[in-house]
């Protein structure tokens, strides 16, 4: 089984992410959605908040996972025995950056290959900071994230937790 590794940090879950999942399941029997969570930084969704969007986004999908993680993605990769790892593109400034992640990825794990998926130019715009910001400024972010996601419940969960 072909099984990969789509990491980041979906704070929130976009079109974009989505496009790419889409995209990585055309390869792989097995997608692994991680949502990363470094203690050090503060999100502007809570790690379980943001599983609960991607679980909206995707509905029921026997070849998608998804969980949130610690640590190193290698880490990851090999307890959740995969092979790859997918990565979205929307610049050239991301392929510069993923490029060098990926190396040193297969510097600790070797077999482990890095498969780079541009998002669709439709997408290649949206990011999560985008819609972050539009969010904190009262825009309405819906037509950035999947249909069947609704995140109000989550913003006011996410004021009161402040």
């Amino acid at each position: 089984m072909r099984t990969a590794v789509f990491p980041g940090s979906f704070d929130p879950f976009t079109l974009g992410h989505l496009d790419v999942l889409n995209s990585s399941l055309k390869l792989f029997d097995k997608v692994i959605v991680a949502v990363g969570y470094n203690s050090g930084k503060k999100g502007f969704f809570p790690p379980q908040t943001r599983v609960e969007i991607i679980r909206q986004a995707i509905g029921e999908n026997p070849r998608v996972e998804i969980c949130s993680y610690t640590g190193l993605t290698v880490d990851l990769c090999k307890d959740k025995k995969a092979d790859f790892i997918v990565r979205g593109l929307r610049t050239t400034t991301d392929f510069d950056l993923e490029s060098v992640i990926s190396q040193a990825n297969r510097t600790m794990k070797p077999e482990l290959l890095t498969v780079f998926i541009p998002a669709g130019h439709e997408y290649s715009f949206i990011s999560s900071t985008v819609v972050r910001d539009l969010i904190v400024n009262g825009g309405d972010a819906s037509g950035f994230l999947p249909k069947g996601v609704d995140i109000s419940g989550f913003i006011e969960q996410s004021r009161r937790d402040k």
